[in-house]
């Protein structure tokens, strides 16, 4: 398994049965005692069968415990990988999880990526003619945040959170133009239609997702995979936005660091918006 297993864990934990969240949830809690456990001590701490650990194994793409004990074994000592949980009589440690759940967020997003891949974005959005950022529900203010930034660059970018009117800027994308679709599951059923659309035209498609096998990813040209650390509660996941917009950012950053003209457009934004503030 080339990915962090706790990696894997979080990205996996949409598609988790409750009874397979229980289990990960032990083991997030402290991957370094689960190292030390038997399958029957896991099964126990999770209030499950031994054999729903093996299954649970599987799910994973493991051989069984034993993988997955090695897995973990690689990565115990990180303590920055475990998630912190948010609890509401404490707000100092809740604000010091919170902080170590986002720099986790991050610093996993911008490693996960191999560099010939983030090399091969950068090409195909520094040559496109224009891109369409797409992304549905709670990621959509990310895709409206790409749209700004590579338009402040000199990249014509665009987005519409009407799916109908949407997928009618993909009918008449331009050539080589490039969609760049961003979604925390991957798996989000209109999107996946219209990376349909875009294909047939024969643009490229670059995905932003949090799994390496969701459907969205394994669609796409160029996959550029986030990491999430987001738990309130024992059992309870929600979506966070700022892995997505660091990969975002780390995009803005790169092609300015590479190009000096997408700076000179950037101080010119800049002059022209200057006059609305006050």
């Amino acid at each position: 398994m080339a990915e962090n297993i706790i990696d894997v864990l979080y990205s996996r934990q949409p598609g988790l049965s409750a009874t397979e969240r229980k289990i990960a949830a032990v083991i997030l809690a402290d991957p370094g005692k689960t190292v030390n456990m038997t399958i029957s001590e896991l099964a126990q701490a999770a209030a499950v069968s031994d054999a729903s650990v093996s299954r649970f194994c599987r799910t994973l793409g493991l051989a069984g415990f034993h993988e997955l004990k090695i897995e973990l074994a690689k990565v115990a000592e990180d303590k920055d990988s475990y998630y912190r949980r948010v609890d509401p009589n404490d707000l100092e440690k809740s604000l010091q999880g919170i902080a170590q759940n986002k720099v986790a967020e991050i610093t996993g997003t911008l490693s996960r990526t191999p560099a010939t891949t983030v090399r091969r974005i950068l090409q195909a959005l520094q040559t496109a003619s224009m891109v369409q950022v797409i992304a549905a529900g709670g990621t959509f203010p990310v895709a409206a945040d790409a749209v700004y930034k590579f338009n402040q660059l000199g990249i014509l970018a665009v987005a519409n959170q009407s799916w109908e009117t949407a997928i009618g800027q993909t009918m008449n994308l331009p050539k080589q133009a490039v969609m760049l679709v961003i979604s925390n599951s991957g798996e989000t059923r209109n999107l996946l239609k219209q990376m349909a659309v875009a294909k047939d035209q024969g643009v490229p498609v670059i995905a932003i997702t949090n799994r390496a096998d969701s459907p969205i990813g394994l669609q796409a040209d160029l996959h550029l995979i986030t990491a999430v650390r987001q738990q309130i509660l024992q059992s309870e996941y929600f979506f966070s936005r700022v892995a997505a917009m660091s990969a975002v950012e780390a995009l803005f950053l790169l092609l300015l660091a590479q190009n000096k003209p997408y700076l000179d457009h950037i101080k010119q934004h800049e002059a022209l918006v200057a006059a609305t503030k006050l």
